[in-house]
């Protein structure tokens, strides 16, 4: 009964902006941990940033400086401004969270189905 929906991709030029949301919803017990990871064709999800409970955060070394992780707790929304846009950032973004449904005793991962960001040189 979670789910993720992720909001915000499209294709911009190098230098620009974007700003994606996720928000989960449904029968949720707790949500901690959320984040973003992104994907490219033949390659593995890598993380991009974390934003935990406490809103401590963690970049990749290759976004720090550019991107920007945030959260509403009230919404249960996760987001990511991406600033100084590189063609390199060209790839599907996925929203993470670690949520305790209702229905459970433990925790799950959760993903979104990703949405796609291009950035054009």
């Amino acid at each position: 009964q979670v789910q993720l929906v992720e909001s915000g991709g499209g294709l911009v030029q190098a230098g620009g902006s974007l700003r994606l949301s996720c928000a989960a919803s449904g029968s949720i017990f707790r949500l901690n941990a959320m984040g973003w990871y992104r994907q490219t064709p033949g390659k593995q999800r890598d993380l991009v940033a974390t934003i935990a409970s406490d809103f401590s955060t963690n970049y990749a070394d290759s976004v720090k400086g550019r991107f920007t992780i945030s959260r509403d707790v009230a919404k249960n929304t996760v987001y990511l401004q991406m600033n100084s846009l590189k063609p390199e950032d060209t790839a599907v973004y996925y929203c993470y969270a670690g949520i305790r449904p209702i229905s459970e005793s433990y925790y799950l991962p959760y993903w979104g189905q990703g949405t796609q960001v291009t950035v054009s040189s």
